[in-house]
C-alpha cells in the first residue's frame, strides 16, 4: 500500500518531470536512465521524490515490469504540456538575450579545448570578433545534460554510447593516439611505437564510467592486435594520468592533442596501428539542442565546415 510521507511537500522540479516522462514512455528504468544518460538508480530517486511531492503514486513497479497508475496516466500528460511549454520559454528568453549580444557558451572535452578551441577562436576572432565565447572544459557524460537544461548552446564531445534524440550531434573527425612515455624511459627515444612494443609495459587507462571512448582506446587497439594491456592504474582526469606517466608509474595511450597539456618528463611518441579501424576510434562531434534556433551557433558551426580539413589534420 502506498503511504502518504509526513513533513514538507518537496519542491517539483522539471528534471523530476524529465525522469518520469523518460520512465513513463520506455516503461523500463535502464532504458530510460540511458536515454537520459543517468545511473537508474539516480533516475528512481529523482521519481520517488517526484511521487512524495505529489503524495500519489504514478508508477506501478514489480521486479519484471513498470507500468502507469491511473493518476501516472493523467500525470503523463500535463508533464509532456509542462516541459514543452518550460523549452518553449527557455527558447523565447535565449532569442531575446541573444539580440542584445552574441554570447555563446561552448563545451568541450579536455583535447578539444586544448587542440581544436585554440584555432577555432583565432578564426573565430579573425571573422567573428563580435562573438563573445565562454568556453567549459568538461566530460561528454557532463556536457550532454547542460545542452539540455540551457548551459550550454554548443559542445566538442565524444558521441555517447546511447543517443539522446533531443540532442543533434554532427561528426567532426577522429582524434590521433600517441603513447605518453616518461622522458627516461627506454621506449621515450623511439620514433614511432607499436601496440607490440607496449606489451607487459605498466599502462594507466581512464575511468571507462566517466571516459568511455578514452578507456576503449587502449582495450580495442590491444585487442585489435590480439594482445592484451598490464594496466597498472585506473585514473579520471587527463592530467592526473599524464602526471603518473611522468612520475614513472607507467605509459598511457592518449589523444595527440594531450601533448599540449605541458608536463614535464613525459614525451608523446606516435603510435603505429595497422589498419583503418584503429585510426577511428577517437570520435569528436558536435552537439547541440535540436529543433532550437540559433543563428550565432549556426555561424560557428559554418566556419569550423570550412576550415575542418585544417582542423582535422592538426588532430
Amino acid at each position: 500500500m502506498w503511504r502518504r510521507p509526513l513533513g514538507p511537500e518537496p519542491a517539483m522540479e522539471l528534471h523530476q518531470l524529465r525522469c518520469f516522462v523518460a520512465v513513463a514512455e520506455e516503461l523500463h528504468f535502464g532504458r530510460a536512465a540511458r536515454r537520459l544518460n543517468m545511473l537508474p538508480s539516480a533516475l528512481g530517486r529523482h521519481v520517488r521524490l517526484l511521487e512524495e511531492g505529489l503524495r500519489t503514486q504514478l508508477l506501478a513497479r514489480t521486479t519484471r515490469s513498470v507500468s502507469l497508475t491511473e493518476d501516472g496516466s493523467a500525470f503523463l500528460r500535463e508533464a509532456r504540456r509542462l516541459l514543452a511549454r518550460a523549452d518553449e520559454i527557455t527558447a523565447e528568453f535565449r532569442d531575446r538575450a541573444r539580440r542584445g549580444s552574441v554570447k555563446l557558451k561552448v563545451g568541450a572535452i579536455d583535447t578539444a579545448a586544448a587542440g581544436l578551441m585554440p584555432a577555432l577562436l583565432h578564426d573565430l576572432r579573425d571573422r567573428r570578433p563580435d562573438i563573445v565565447i565562454e568556453l567549459l572544459e568538461e566530460k561528454t557524460i557532463r556536457m550532454v545534460p547542460r545542452l539540455l537544461s540551457g548551459g550550454l548552446d554548443l559542445a566538442f564531445i565524444r558521441p555517447p554510447e546511447h543517443h539522446d534524440k533531443r540532442i543533434a550531434t554532427e561528426m567532426l573527425f577522429y582524434e590521433t593516439a600517441v603513447v605518453a612515455v616518461p622522458a627516461r624511459h627506454r621506449l621515450a627515444s623511439r620514433k614511432r611505437l607499436t601496440i607490440d612494443a607496449l606489451v607487459e609495459q605498466p599502462l594507466i587507462v581512464p575511468d571507462r564510467r566517466s571516459r568511455p571512448h578514452s578507456h576503449d582506446l587502449t582495450m580495442k587497439l590491444f585487442d585489435g592486435a590480439g594482445l592484451k594491456p598490464a594496466i597498472a592504474q585506473v585514473a579520471e582526469e587527463k592530467q592526473t594520468i599524464v602526471n603518473l606517466v611522468s612520475a614513472g608509474l607507467g605509459l598511457a595511450i592518449v589523444p595527440r592533442w594531450t601533448s599540449r597539456m605541458a608536463t614535464r618528463g613525459v614525451r608523446y611518441v606516435p603510435l603505429a596501428v595497422a589498419g583503418a579501424g584503429g585510426q577511428r576510434l577517437l570520435p569528436l562531434a558536435a552537439a547541440w539542442v535540436s529543433g532550437v534556433p540559433d543563428p550565432t551557433r549556426d555561424d560557428v558551426l559554418a566556419l569550423i565546415r570550412s576550415q575542418l580539413v585544417r582542423y582535422a589534420a592538426d588532430a
